[in-house]
């Protein structure tokens, strides 16, 4: 999992969050910790998904374009993070003369990308607004 993703999520929630639902980069980068040209970089993500769009100059920023109760973890994970359970390297080589080593890398794909699926159906199942709620019922510590 990548933390683009996680940015991704919380920008969402906090835009979702403020009365307006919009923000400029620097306060959402606050918000999330982070610098603001991180920010900005998730966010032009998000805006080429159709997630927030933006207004430029003074009173301008990141607005959110979709309700929060529609958009899914799993929306934003295909386009924050979508491969990024499956490592970039995978032990064997299919030219092996072993059973275990030539069928290693073809065994571990599927089970990586069955592992990815069930993620993503878990993730279908929580919306921005569905995080937003459980972030309200918490008391700060």
């Amino acid at each position: 999992m990548n933390s683009e993703f996680t940015i991704a999520v919380h920008s969402l929630v906090y835009l979702a969050y403020l009365p307006e639902r919009m923000a400029p980069s620097e306060q959402i980068a606050e918000n999330v910790a982070t610098n603001p040209a991180r920010i900005r970089k998730v966010m032009s993500c998000l805006r080429k998904g159709g997630y927030v769009d933006t207004r430029e100059g003074a009173g301008g920023g990141y607005r959110l374009t979709l309700d929060p109760a529609v958009v899914t973890l799993a929306d934003v994970y295909r386009l924050m993070a979508q491969g990024s359970v499956i490592p970039s390297w995978c032990s064997g080589d299919p030219d092996m003369d072993c059973v275990v080593g030539s069928n290693m890398t073809s065994v571990m794909n599927g089970i990586f990308c069955r592992a990815e699926k069930q993620l993503e159906d878990y993730f279908a199942g929580i919306t921005i607004a569905d995080v937003l709620r459980q972030i309200r019922v918490c008391k700060p510590s």
